[in-house]
C-alpha cells in the first residue's frame, strides 16, 4: 500500500529577501511563513525546511520508539523527543549534516539499559531516519525517567 502525503509552498521574491508559505495540503492542519533569513539567521516566528526536518523527524521517531517499546512488552507511559537538525552554509551553499535525537521517556518496569537499546532500535526503524542515513549523521541520546 502506497501511503501519499503532500505540502506546497508558495514563494515570492528573490531568495535572500523574498518569502514563502508553506501548506500541508493532505492535511490542512499548517500553513507556516518561510524565508532565507529564518534558515540562516532569527527564526522570528518564521520556520525553515531544516526545521520542518526536525519536526518530521521527531514526530516519526516517537512513533517508532513507540511501537519498538509496544512490541518488547514495555509500552511507554509517556515519550518526549526533541530532534536538533543542523546545517553548514559554505561555498558549496547549505547542507543539512546532523539530526540529534534526544528522547526522555516513562516506561514502567523498564531498565535504562533496555530503554537506550530500544532507543537505538528506533532508530533504525524509523522511516525519516532511514530516509536521511548516508546523507546526515543520526545521534540518538535517550534518558529514563524514574
Amino acid at each position: 500500500m502506497a501511503i501519499e502525503r503532500r505540502a506546497e509552498v508558495v514563494w515570492e521574491g528573490p531568495l535572500a529577501s523574498g518569502s514563502g508559505e508553506t501548506k500541508g495540503a493532505s492535511s490542512n492542519a499548517f500553513s507556516l511563513p518561510v524565508t532565507w533569513s529564518a534558515r540562516t539567521e532569527a527564526a522570528d516566528g518564521k520556520t525553515s525546511p531544516e526545521e520542518l526536518v526536525a519536526a518530521a523527524h521527531a514526530s516519526c521517531y516517537a512513533m517508532a520508539f513507540s511501537n519498538v517499546l509496544a512490541e518488547a512488552g514495555s509500552p511507554p507511559d509517556r515519550l518526549e523527543v526533541t530532534a536538533v537538525v543542523s546545517a553548514e552554509l559554505d561555498d558549496d551553499g547549505l547542507r543539512v549534516t546532523t539530526s540529534e535525537l534526544i528522547a526522555t521517556g516513562r516506561v514502567p518496569g523498564l531498565e535504562a539499559s533496555d530503554f537506550s537499546r530500544h532507543a537505538q532500535d528506533a532508530e533504525r526503524a524509523c522511516p525519516v531516519s532511514n530516509a536521511l542515513r548516508g546523507n546526515v549523521e543520526i545521534r540518538v541520546e535517550a534518558r529514563l525517567e524514574d
